[in-house]
């Protein structure tokens, strides 16, 4: 018989995805402070620097409880919306427009979040995991709470200072 995958296996399999993720988006962050102009959109980004180190350590605690290693696995959709983050950098360098990129860039990211995050402790209390779950549902919260603050912080600046023509 073959071997047949368990919703316990595509659990695992997601983990390992957000774990690489997670760690990608630690680096494209780096990346994204340096070249933001506006120094509330660097704060921003500073702030969710420290906030997805702290996600990687909590997925850490979800592989030891699950009794596995940390190891990730490449997720080709963080790789896609990473590279177009790194475009609107190249792209869009010195240009009014630049901070309006990055935000969207980084809401990409956000979402992606968001929406793994949720499947995932879905998945952990359908499992009977709820420790995990736990651990899950206050990752989704600050990916939420970031989403909530990119949001206003382009509506009330970002956005607007894209529309102006460079000098």
């Amino acid at each position: 018989m073959a071997n047949v995958k368990t919703l316990e296996d595509l659990f695992l399999d997601g983990v390992k995805d957000i774990y690489y993720a997670e760690r990608k988006i630690v680096s494209a962050l780096k990346k994204m402070i340096r070249g933001a102009q506006s120094q509330d959109l660097k704060a921003a980004f500073e702030t969710h620097l420290q906030e997805t180190e702290g996600q990687v350590e909590r997925l850490v605690q979800v592989f030891e409880l699950l009794g596995k290693p940390a190891r990730g696995k490449t997720c080709p959709a963080i790789d896609g919306i990473v590279e177009e983050g790194q475009e609107i950098l190249e792209e869009f360098k010195d240009s009014p427009a630049l901070d309006a990129g990055l935000l969207a860039a980084a809401q990409a990211v956000e979402h992606y979040e968001i929406s793994r995050y949720g499947t995932l402790r879905n998945w952990a209390r359908e499992l009977g995991k709820e420790d995990v779950a736990q651990l899950l549902e206050a990752t989704l919260a600050e990916e939420e709470k970031t989403d909530e603050l990119l949001t206003q912080l382009a509506d009330a600046k970002v956005n607007k200072k894209g529309k102006t023509k460079a000098a």
